[in-house]
């Protein structure tokens, strides 16, 4: 087995657009010959747009493009442009007057970071599908995770900035990788190690206790500090499978998330993973979820470690430097 570039994967191209003073932006990950996709959602508040296509008794097969985006349920709005801009090239369900592109997605909640009022909208949908163009396989505080951000049981001024990570690995001809927005209410450990590389800060900026222990000392207060959460992400490979299929692998990938966020899949959060199959090779579905998995580690590993302050938070980078 064998790293690669997420990038490498056959059949996807992969763009972010971004708004560095509002701290937010969004990111698409493009399939201009389809892709069949499942979706598994875990968390309690998801923001979500088309997901119902995805349940396997339903008709479409094939889903042309995934939106991740910042902006909580505003962000959704930069589906408008990434389905303009596929209709114009031509790429969509066929409806006989038109191509409709078929485009899935899901926000997470970055309001709280920068200026409220800048959300990805159409224009930046579309400014990210030509940026596609270029296949970019850049991370940390870009796209998606450009407002993400981590360990904020104690308030956002004591939170981490987080980001957007890729992972992807190659076993014989098999690919899989994983592409995530962290933005996790706790914090992040590094499974390999055991090591914590986010969480929140106390008063002098330095690492504090982690979430749960905070958690489990504070359980009586009602005071809802968990809202502004939600890790999402997608999964993709070139193995061959079925809408039921990418539903598993996508929920198989979900154990990359329990392996490295504390806590995990909240009733305040919406964490959430999209599953796309370009079909070229043959694949077991068990090899590819347990693959699925790891990547989605690394991915969340490499959020943490590529992001870069933004807005007076810390970054993990920063705080090693």
């Amino acid at each position: 087995m064998e790293t690669v570039e997420f990038t490498e994967i056959e059949g996807i191209r992969v763009g972010h657009a971004q708004d560095l003073e509002g701290a937010t932006g969004c990111t698409v990950i493009i399939s201009d010959g389809g892709a069949t996709a499942g979706v598994d959602v875990r968390g309690g508040a998801p923001g979500t747009r088309e997901t119902d296509l995805l349940n396997p008794v339903n008709l479409v097969q094939k889903i042309h493009a995934v939106l991740l985006a910042g902006g909580s349920a505003f962000g959704l709005d930069a589906a408008g442009g990434i389905m303009q801009y596929l209709e114009e090239r031509g790429v969509g369900f066929d409806v006989q007057v038109t191509r409709v592109p078929i485009v899935t997605g899901a926000v997470l909640f970055d309001l709280t970071i920068g200026d409220h009022r800048a959300r990805p909208d159409g224009q930046m949908g579309y400014r990210a599908c030509l940026n596609a163009e270029k296949n970019d396989n850049r991370q940390g505080s870009i796209g998606a995770g450009t407002g993400a951000t981590v360990g904020k049981i104690l308030g956002m001024e004591r939170a981490m900035k987080s980001g957007l990570g890729t992972f992807a690995v190659q076993a014989g001809p098999l690919k899989v990788g994983a592409l995530v927005a962290v933005n996790c209410l706790g914090d992040i450990i590094d499974p390999l190690t055991g090591d914590r590389l986010a969480g929140p800060l106390d008063e002098e900026g330095r690492p504090a206790e982690g979430t749960e222990e905070i958690m489990l000392r504070t359980c009586a207060d009602k005071k809802n500090l968990f809202s502004g959460n939600t890790t999402i992400g997608v999964v993709v490979t070139n193995g061959a499978f079925t809408k039921a299929e990418a539903t598993k692998l996508a929920s198989m990938a979900q154990n990359g998330y329990a392996r490295t966020m504390r806590p995990a899949h909240t009733m305040f959060d919406g964490d959430t993973i999209f599953a796309l199959s370009t079909g070229t090779v043959e694949a077991d579905l068990s090899v590819t979820g347990l693959l699925a998995a790891r990547v989605m580690e690394r991915a969340i590993v490499a959020a943490i470690r590529n992001a870069t302050p933004l807005c007076g938070l810390k970054s993990w980078s920063a705080l090693k430097g």
